[in-house]
């Protein structure tokens, strides 16, 4: 009867689940979301660009310096790809970047990616998607920040300014890139070039948070350039002084010699950087 017993309690182990540990989120300095206009008005010329330009970018080593100069001595980045309503794509999942090896596995994924789609462009629904990345990311940082990259403005879907002011209001920051396009050659000139021009058009509509900002390269040559710059300018800024210092106090250097992996971060074109004005009050 004993023996019977003591099967039955070991059958009843075995099949008994196990018990789960609840384990802390890694901490990391940063969830950072770096968001790619893929939509029509970006040729394969440039999507090839923009690409390349993420990937030096990431492995570049001013930008790990800043990301080990960090509390953390790490960040989690995810890469998004999007285009029209419905068209969003988690092309590579949160991974932690804490060396150079970490940055060039991670840059080698974004140049290496196909492209997603090929369709109109919808900036609110890319951040609405965006935020719900930040959501489930499995790590935690005291700062969760949105890159959105891109050449025009929302043509297709929701209010951009109604997602922006959802993330905003969950603490997310959210920065912008654009790519200036010349009107003598544009093919959507407006899409490309609004009044008051695309620079202004995200500021206005796109970036929000205290210390937001717009960076705009001047053509695509420079969009590594500037990419590298706006990494460092985000690393770089402390939770207490992204809530009080206006990002014209943020220093981020950057040398030719750096950035020498692609011709077309060889580019002397310039990049101006623009804060949101309401950071500023």
């Amino acid at each position: 009867m004993m023996r019977i017993f003591w099967y039955v309690l070991a059958l009843a182990t075995l099949l008994a689940p196990p018990i789960q540990i609840a384990r802390a989120a890694e901490q990391t300095g940063l969830l950072l979301v770096l968001a790619m206009d893929v939509s029509r008005s970006m040729g394969q010329a440039k999507f090839l660009l923009q690409r390349e330009g993420y990937a030096a970018a990431i492995s570049n080593p001013q930008v790990l310096n800043a990301i080990q100069s960090g509390p953390h001595q790490k960040i989690a980045l995810c890469f998004i790809d999007w285009s029209g309503p419905f068209e969003q794509k988690l092309v590579i999942d949160w991974t932690i970047i804490d060396s150079p090896a970490a940055a060039s596995r991670f840059g080698d994924m974004v140049a290496q990616a196909p492209r997603s789609f090929y369709d109109s462009t919808s900036i609110g629904a890319a951040i609405n998607f965006v935020t719900a990345q930040l959501a489930r990311a499995q790590f935690q940082a005291e700062r969760q920040a949105i890159d959105v990259s891109g050449d025009g403005t929302n043509n297709a879907g929701p209010n951009v300014q109604f997602f922006r002011d959802q993330a905003v209001a969950k603490g997310i920051l959210i920065n912008g890139l654009v790519i200036l396009t010349d009107i003598d050659t544009a093919r959507f000139p407006q899409h490309t070039n609004p009044p008051g021009g695309i620079e202004k058009y995200y500021r206005d509509n796109v970036i929000g948070g205290a210390g937001s900002f717009v960076m705009a390269a001047e053509d695509y040559n420079s969009f590594g350039r500037a990419m590298v710059r706006k990494l460092i300018a985000e690393i770089a800024t402390r939770p207490e002084r992204q809530r009080s210092v206006s990002t014209r106090n943020v220093q981020a250097r950057t040398t030719s010699n750096s950035l020498s992996k692609t011709s077309m971060l060889n580019a002397q074109a310039r990049i101006r950087i623009t804060p949101r004005r309401d950071a500023e009050e």
